[in-house]
């Protein structure tokens, strides 16, 4: 379609660059002014790409449109107006030019909190569940019918920020995407909006955020996060305006230690404390801020209030005055309205934004070899001297938790300087292994050592079982109540974002994964995955049961759902940390300690997480992670007798060990996900295109090292030619290079026997009469690289056809056309049943051969398509119990009836 864009800032840029992807035409986009010389990211994306931009200061004038600016519109010719971000007024004479018409994005679910601020007030009214709206354009404010609406819940401690990072930005863009899709098919619903429950609020400013103390600790709380970042909710403390940043509710009657700070007009005196300043609503429960905003722009940690003037200047050495001098001209380049920057230059009293922050951030994380910087900091450090002193400070690692003490092995790589934990993490500290023993870790992409890894003995296992006992038993954890326990969860995925291009550079040193892969799922599925279940922990319920007796004797029967103790998680390798999080964080979210074995090839990921637990607060002793050997480590897990439940990933014949080992030690509680030959059903009725697409995403998603992998395609017969010379045209499009590349497809295997068992796997196929159609060597180059391969002619009898590569080679087989119980069968004859796929466009059809196949998981016209919400796990002999959604919690649980006569 030929569509107009109307709108604004990052938002609108993505999702201009995303209906290009999709095919549009944007005949114009119409933004606003340049801004202090800078053009909005619209425009200056547009501009770039060589599309008519116009950038208009108002398209009306004493209430009737422009006539010039009018014409200038009409004359492009838009079939659509997409308006993804917009804050000017635009007339009905543009609304309904477009034979399509215009469409709308709006920040929350209509008809509830129409108005500017949508997102503010979802968080003020304390809402649980947010989202967007996608609406057609009419003549009222956000009153339009409905077109697509997507929502999301809303975590407790939720503000503007991170529910728009979370959620609002990333599905917002695909939803609106989604719309014109739906628009282009001829598909896109008119939904009018009910009047029932709308409700509409004004614009929030900062002259009326101002905190009424009069009312409950939630609804400050609420009216706290509301208005953080923008426009920040205030109060007169010590006779100046205070603004309020990152407030979470206390669970807790107690008053803290702290220095009382007068707040007029406050119930009571708030809490200078060492975790924040602690506030009090009219019903005497507390929240806590974490930092506070002086009216010149300053901000400070709320522990730091009585000594925000206290400040001791750190002597540069010739090295960091260079750096300086360095951040002198990032600044003068931002701030180009001054003539020079001097030490006492303020960055926002130069007419610094918000997007300035976000630049600078970007260019320290760039010049400032791998400096974690977030924007508060330069919220923290305003004046050029400040801001230099903090650099410095992260520099020099003095900003770092003093408890933990970190023998970090550090890497220069990706732009960035990695520091990765090596040795065992017991009880919250980090430990080498008994007798000091190591091994060395190996980079993929080269085969040359990353850094030793202290390698975990019995006596280790021991210890570690020990404290995670303690830990449950007696410690903090054990008495925690869940919300707390959430809130715990949440902020260690906070902070995983926080180090997400950190995690994700050393998952793909230590995997071979490619970075941009290991950046979205790897690492974000990951912290989706805690997120996830962090909002279950105080949402596990037990029932009351109508007994027998429950009268007229007067009984009561109920049931609790308790944490099972002591659990012992084994990983594998191919996704070292969202293995890891699938299944900590349900065995964290029920209220167990973990005791957790990764990959002995892939351990850093797993010890960075380790590091993340205690910058997140979490008691020591709750997680243990100990890298080692399976056959020594893995062994002492499954036969020690106060370890009570243990999760494994990996191969069938490992998971049959460890079953009977956990049954002869103490009868364990065992889930296991073991392995795949995931059988993809393609019928000549298919979408070829989506087919061809998504049957390479089955086969060579992350090289092929993933659990439901298609090992096997079925392709009817008067397509298989077709779809063979489509995927081998794939093929030979996908770059095999460095996983840190950003144009890499297809990175090394993980480790040389792996690539060592791919090279004897296509040989094995080959001798038995299959026809290699490309690849099948290793690739001549240093690393452990294998090449995408494509076997054809495979019959039901060969080595191939029955077991799993767990690598880049794809399997295709024909069956005959129309054979629908023919190659069902041949599809569920093997013993695994992980997952399964069918394309199709017969619904009745991919029904019944969903229906049909005996795998944990069916995809119907699409593959990989896993979700934190949705039950992961399979049948047969790829393995017992469930990960992820739900009924993965009930793996950690055990369930208990009570019943009491009165």
């Amino acid at each position: 379609m030929k569509i107009a864009v109307i709108g604004q800032s990052l938002f609108g840029q993505e999702v201009y660059k995303e209906l290009l992807k999709e095919g549009h035409t944007i005949v114009g986009v119409f933004t606003v002014p340049d801004k202090d010389g800078k053009a909005d990211p619209l425009a200056t994306e547009a501009e770039n790409d060589g599309v008519p931009v116009f950038k208009f200061p108002r398209w009306r004038l004493k209430g009737k449109a422009i006539a010039e600016v009018l014409n200038q519109y009409r004359a492009v010719g838009p079939e659509l107006n997409v308006m993804p971000f917009c804050s000017q007024f635009i007339p009905m004479e543009v609304i309904d030019f477009p034979k399509h018409g215009s469409i709308i994005y709006h920040p929350s679910l209509l008809p509830r909190h129409r108005g500017a601020s949508a997102i503010n007030w979802t968080l003020i009214h304390g809402d649980k569940k947010g989202g967007f709206t996608v609406f057609w354009a009419d003549e009222g404010l956000d009153t339009g019918p409905i077109l697509l609406q997507r929502e999301c819940e809303v975590y407790p401690d939720d503000t503007v920020n991170t529910i728009y990072k979370r959620f609002l930005f990333p599905e917002g863009i695909k939803g609106t995407v989604d719309a014109v899709r739906l628009i282009a098919e001829g598909k896109a619903p008119r939904i009018i909006q009910p009047e029932e429950g709308a409700t509409y609020e004004g614009i929030q400013k900062k002259d009326n955020a101002k905190i009424n103390w009069d009312q409950p600790a939630e609804a400050i709380h609420n009216w706290i996060r509301g208005n953080d970042k923008v426009p920040g909710a205030w109060a007169e403390v010590d006779g100046q305006k205070v603004t309020f940043y990152g407030s979470s509710l206390v669970d807790n009657d107690t008053a803290p230690n702290g220095q009382p700070l007068e707040i007029p007009g406050a119930s009571k005196p708030g809490l200078v404390t060492k975790n924040g300043l602690v506030l009090f609503g009219n019903d005497g429960k507390q929240l806590i801020v974490r930092n506070l905003q002086f009216e010149d722009g300053k901000m400070i940690a709320a522990s730091q209030y009585f000594k925000a003037g206290e400040s001791t200047t750190v002597e540069l050495t010739e090295e960091e005055r260079s750096f300086a001098e360095e951040m002198r001209v990032v600044w003068k380049g931002i701030l180009s309205n001054m003539e020079e920057i001097e030490d006492s230059t303020d960055f926002f009293k130069s007419g610094a934004a918000s997007m300035d922050v976000v630049r600078l951030v970007e260019e320290v994380k760039l010049r400032g070899s791998g400096l974690q910087l977030q924007n508060e900091d330069v919220y923290m450090a305003t004046t050029f001297q400040e801001f230099i002193q903090m650099l410095v400070r992260k520099l020099r690692g003095e900003d770092e938790e003093e408890e933990m003490v970190i023998d970090y092995a550090e890497r220069n790589v990706n732009n960035m300087t990695v520091k990765m934990p090596h040795q065992l993490f017991i009880k919250g500290q980090f430990v080498d292994a008994e007798g000091g023993k190591t091994y060395q870790t190996i980079n993929p992409n080269d085969g040359m050592a990353i850094c030793s890894v202290s390698l975990a003995q019995v006596s280790d296992v021991d210890k570690a079982v020990a404290a995670a006992k303690e830990a449950f038993e007696n410690g903090e954890w054990g008495k925690m109540n869940p919300r707390d326990r959430g809130r715990l969860m949440y902020k260690l995925a906070d902070l995983m974002e926080e180090h997400q291009e950190e995690l994700a550079t050393i998952e793909s040193i230590d995997s071979g994964a490619v970075y941009t892969l290991a950046l979205k799922t790897h690492i974000g599925m990951s912290i989706q995955t805690f997120r996830y279940f962090a909002g279950w922990c105080d949402k596990i319920q037990g029932c009351t049961i109508p007994i027998n007796q429950a009268r007229p004797n007067r009984n009561l029967t109920f049931t609790k759902r308790e944490p099972i103790g002591v659990c012992a998680i084994v990983i594998p390798w191919n996704y070292p940390l969202m293995m890891l999080a699938w299944k900590t964080a349900a065995c964290l979210a029920a209220g167990n300690t973990v005791v957790l074995k990764p990959a002995q090839v892939t351990p850093l990921t797993a010890l960075k997480f380790a590091e993340l637990t205690v910058k997140a607060g979490f008691p020591k002793g709750v997680v243990n992670i100990l890298p080692g050997a399976g056959s020594l480590v893995g062994q002492r897990m499954s036969d020690h007798p106060d370890i009570r439940k243990l999760g494994f990933t990996g191969s069938t014949p490992i998971g049959k060990q460890i079953m009977k080992s956990c049954a002869l030690s103490n009868v364990k509680k065992v889930s296991l996900e073991l392995g795949g030959k995931s059988p993809l059903i393609i019928f000549s009725d298919c979408d070829m295109d989506k087919a061809v697409r998504m049957g390479m995403s089955s086969v060579f998603f992350n090289k092929g090292e993933n659990c439901i992998a298609a090992g096997r395609l079925f392709v009817e017969e008067s397509i298989h030619d077709l779809f063979v010379k489509r995927v081998v045209e794939e093929v030979k499009k996908m770059k095999t290079g460095d996983p840190l590349d950003r144009a890499t497809d297809h990175g090394p295997q993980n480790h040389k026997a792996h690539l060592d068992k791919l090279v004897q796997y296509s040989q094995m196929g080959q001798q038995e009469g299959a026809t290699l159609v490309c690849g099948g060597k290793q690739v001549p180059r240093p690393g452990f690289f294998f090449e995408p391969t494509i076997f054809t002619n495979v019959e039901d009898h060969m080595y191939i056809a029955k077991e799993e590569s767990f690598g880049p080679i794809m399997i295709i087989s024909k069956f005959k056309e129309g054979d629908v119980d023919g190659v069902l069968k041949r599809a569920n004859d093997t013993e695994f049943g992980l997952a399964s796929g069918v394309f199709t466009r017969d619904i009745n059809k991919a029904m019944y051969v969903s229906e049909k196949l005996q795998a944990g998981t069916v995809f119907v016209n699409t593959y990989n398509k896993t979700d934190v919400a949705s039950p992961f796990g399979g049948f047969k002999q790829s393995g017992i119990g469930k990960d992820l959604g739900e009924e993965a919690l009930n793996e950690y649980l055990k369930t208990k009836a009570v019943t009491i006569e009165y």
